[in-house]
Formats: C-alpha cells, structure tokens, sequence
C-alpha cells in the first residue's frame, strides 16, 4: 500500500484522496480536542491518549514495518521537540478556556501561519481566490475573538490569556504540520513514519505526568483508561489522515480543508460537553469553514 500511496502523489486520484483524507481529519480533530478538553483534566486526559497511542504503536513500529532510514532520526528528534512544546501549549490553552471558545482559535490560526510555511518550505504557491479564501477564515478567527471578548462569561478571568495560547498553539499547529510534512516526505514508507512518530511522540506528557497518573484510584483511573484508548485510535486515524493528505498533495490545502473541524468542534461542544454555542458564535464558526472551503475550491 505504501508503493500505491507514492505512486499517486501529485495525480488527480492523489488529490482526491487527500480531500477526502483532509476532511476526515478535520472531523476526528474535533473529537480528538473534546475528549482532552472533557471532563478530565486536560492533562491528565492527555497523558493517558498519548500511554495509550504510545503503547500500541510500538509493537507495530518494532516488528511490522520497515525501520526508519539514518537519516530520519535527526528528524524524529525535532517532531518530538516541536509536538512537546505543542502539546504544552494547547493544555495551558484547555486549561484557561472552554473549548468551543479557544478551539477555532488554534485551528482557525494554524492554517494561515501553515500556508505561509508550505510557501516558504515547500516552493507552493496559490491563487487571488485562494488567498481570499484565507482571508475569509483570518476574519472569522479574528471576529470570533473579538465576540468572545466582549460576551463570553464562562472562564472570564482566564479568557485573555486562554486566547493568547490559542494564537500561540495555532502557530505551532503550523509548525509542526509543515515540519511534518516534510518528514514524511523524506523516507520511502509513510506508515513507518506515522508507527515510529506515534511511538516517539507519546512518552514526553505521561513521564511529565506519571506520578498523578499513579496517585489514580480505580475508579478514577477506568474510565481516563477508556478514554485514552478511544482518543488514542482518534489521533491514529486523524493525525495519519492529515500526514498522508500532505504526501499526496499540497500541504497548505490539506490543512486549511482540515480547518472545517470548527463546524464539528461547535457540534461536539454543543451536543456532548454542554456548553452554550449560540447563534453569533456559530455563524463565526461557519465561516472560518467557509473560507477553507473557498481555498480549496479555488485551487
């Protein structure tokens, strides 16, 4: 499959691919921040999807498939560095604000900072209605930031710094999706990639958290257990769907399309966490979508 997936990058069946994989992401994101930002404390809640994703890939990693290049372990060693300070980040960030608040924030900045970065990294380049595309998504980040600010009472005292975290983790969202991009591009089999990454990236927050996840009860620990397991084949499907986006074709598309995640994000935080949408928030919302679907028709 890893021979099939080469061959077809860059060609119209590529393309198809990587929109259907983008916006499979997009969906799983969404589900993927619910169940950090749940009811567990985010922390904990990411220790435990991070043991979990870390556990099951080894195996996989160790005896399936092929071992990584020489040259890709420098390149390890900077995804670990750069989805550390990520993840760091994007807790402080669930920590201070709800998450139908700070969520389109980090999504929503990510893509802007991330095309740039393709641009720069990758030589691509994209057109007028492409570009208005993405100022469409900057304006619903930008006024969905503003209305938070002004009506928002839920965390009122944290609002401010939860929205400078979020700006923050949207950054490294950019980075780490075109430093990742390009690491998977960089070795002959893009599952080896995702098996060693998942196994490298999940040891840093359960060491960082190992003694509150020790000082568990039973059933404390049961259902963050359960949790971790689900959240851990959400980061598989989700994070595995938007690096093969970006092998298959453009990376800055694939992570503006994956940018709908919002419109999910308002679903998840309105039908599963209980917290108050609203009409305003919603349109919002829509249209930091609206302009990754722009961007991505345009092209």
């Amino acid at each position: 499959m890893s021979n099939w997936l080469v061959s077809i990058a860059g060609t119209p069946t590529g393309q198809d691919l990587a929109l259907v994989l983008a916006l499979l992401a997009a969906v799983l994101h969404a589900l993927f921040g619910a169940l950090q930002k749940g009811r567990h404390d985010p922390w904990l809640s990411r220790a435990m999807i991070d043991l979990c994703y870390a556990s099951m890939a080894a195996p996989v990693a160790l005896f399936v498939v092929p071992w990584p290049e020489a040259h890709m372990w420098p390149i390890f060693a900077g995804a670990f560095v750069i989805h550390t300070i990520y993840k760091l980040l994007q807790a402080m960030t669930y920590d201070r604000g709800a998450y139908t608040v700070v969520y389109p924030v980090v999504r929503g900045t990510g893509p802007l900072f991330t095309v740039i970065g393709a641009g720069l990294v990758f030589g691509e380049t994209y057109a007028p209605l492409q570009w208005f595309g993405v100022c469409i998504l900057v304006a619903g980040i930008l006024g969905l930031a503003a209305y938070n600010l002004r009506h928002v009472t839920q965390d009122r005292d944290t609002l401010v710094p939860a929205l400078g975290f979020a700006v923050a983790t949207g950054a490294l969202v950019a980075v780490y999706t075109t430093y990742d991009a390009w690491g998977i591009r960089a070795t002959a089999d893009p599952f080896s990639f995702l098996a060693w990454f998942f196994l490298i990236d999940g040891i840093f927050i359960p060491a960082l958290m190992h003694r509150r996840l020790r000082a568990l009860t039973r059933a404390q620990a049961v259902p963050l257990l359960k949790r971790g397991v689900l959240g851990a084949f959400t980061a598989y499907f989700s994070f595995g769907a938007i690096m093969l986006a970006t092998r298959l074709d453009r990376v800055g598309e694939a992570a503006v399309l994956r940018e709908t995640s919002t419109v999910f994000a308002a679903l998840i935080g309105w039908l599963v966490l209980g917290e108050k949408v609203g009409l305003a928030r919603t349109g919002l919302m829509a249209l930091i979508a609206l302009g990754a679907v722009v961007m991505e028709w345009a092209g």
